[in-house]
């Protein structure tokens, strides 16, 4: 079989709970350190933990407007210059018509829609701004994105619920491998954490009140988190000629959706499973080549039960698999693209850090969690899942560069 085309990494941008950039992100992941705080905002509704972004700034939030972004725009813009800085490209100096932005996310600018709706409430139609749009649709922090770094190949803003990152990953590749563009800015940025979004994960019974855990005996949910994560893809030739360090390589992706239930996962997890499946067919690659796994593992009993048992029947030889969640909280349509960061970081670091929350496996899931402390990684190419409200399930295949 023909291997996939293979876009390489060379940049990684990362806003989180745990700080504002790669490193203090990594940092928070390895040591498997929680982020999880009551949130002052919320104090009064029934669930108000949450992995929230401390206050920070950055150079590219110093212009003229990005004052009024909605606080999604600024997490991405944020991640992504980052990311920019670590792939040594300067947007002054590229080709515009070359570089593509692709953007994953669950939701939009709802700290915009919240903002709108209580003036509309309150003082009448006349209150609201007429910018309030261009906070709240999805597609607002791609096109913020592309405005500020002078963009003009293909843009697109994808949302499958909290699969979103990979899927973005996936279309960016696909982007790539049709020579649409040569450079590929793939960001997923969620920031949910309004009153209404809490309120309604929070009636679905998804919300932990008590500490993010997944694969935990005791986990009783996930805990909401706001965050951004942006990969700089490149064609390889295109890297090359440029002279760029490459941190991995995008070697497999696979999709699938469960048309099961619009919240619940398949409880035989046969969607996740073609998902992953895919991926692993899509990077010529059998079960027993993948080192680690980087999991969904949002917390919550159905989720890490349906995944922990699929991870079980693809690979048997049972890799040491981790959950970033349990330190970060689960960023939604970020997580994707967030969560394939911290592989790589996982990859070129050699470790497989631990699952933050997790002290006792739940006795009916045999897979090989990582608890405590990092592990040495076995081998150079990890899988990373992701799957989403509405059954979207997507997986990429990371190799070390």
């Amino acid at each position: 079989m023909k291997p996939a085309f293979a876009p390489v990494v060379t940049g990684i941008g990362l806003v989180t709970a745990a700080g504002p950039d790669r490193e203090s992100t990594w940092a928070a992941v390895r040591k498997g350190r929680s982020t999880a705080a009551p949130d002052p905002r919320l104090h009064d509704l029934p669930v108000s933990l949450t992995c929230r972004v401390p206050e920070f700034d950055h150079p590219v939030l110093r212009h003229r407007g990005s004052s009024a972004l909605d606080p999604v725009g600024r997490l991405a813009l944020a991640a992504t210059a980052q990311a920019l800085e670590q792939a040594g490209l300067d947007p002054a100096e590229w080709d515009g018509t070359r570089v593509a932005v692709v953007t994953g996310h669950g939701t939009g600018g709802v700290h915009s829609e919240a903002a709108a709706t209580a003036r509309l409430a309150e003082r009448g139609p006349g209150s609201v701004s007429a910018y309030f749009l261009t906070g709240y649709l999805i597609n607002m922090a791609c096109a913020n994105i592309a405005l500020r770094f002078g963009v003009t190949g293909p843009t697109v803003a994808l949302s499958t619920a909290c699969a979103s990152g990979t899927t973005a990953l996936g279309a960016a590749r696909d982007l790539l491998a049709t020579d649409q563009c040569d450079i590929a800015l793939v960001c997923g940025a969620e920031s949910p954490l309004t009153r209404l979004i809490v309120t309604g994960f929070t009636q679905l019974g998804a919300l932990s009140d008590r500490a993010s855990r997944p694969f935990d005996a005791e986990r009783d949910g996930f805990v909401i988190a706001e965050g951004a994560g942006t990969l700089v893809l490149e064609r390889p030739e295109h890297a090359q000629a440029r002279g760029a360090q490459v941190l991995a390589r995008l070697i497999g992706y696979g999709a699938s959706t469960d048309a099961h239930h619009l919240v619940a996962p398949d409880p035989e997890g046969r969607g996740a499973e073609r998902a992953v499946r895919a991926a692993l067919a899509d990077a010529s690659l059998l079960p027993e080549d993948i080192a680690h796994i980087n999991a969904h593992g949002t917390s919550t009993p159905r989720n890490d039960a349906v995944e922990g048992a699929l991870l079980h029947r693809v690979f048997p030889h049972r890799p040491p698999v981790t959950s970033s969640k349990g330190a970060l909280g689960h960023t939604m349509g970020a997580a994707g693209t967030i969560e394939a960061g911290l592989t790589v970081l996982a990859l070129n670091a050699g470790v497989v850090p631990p699952t933050a929350g997790l002290t006792e496996l739940d006795k009916s899931l045999d897979i090989d969690a990582v608890m405590a402390h990092p592990r040495p990684s076995p081998g150079p190419i990890a899988l990373t899942t992701s799957f989403g409200f509405g059954g979207h399930n997507a997986v990429a295949v990371l190799a070390r560069g």
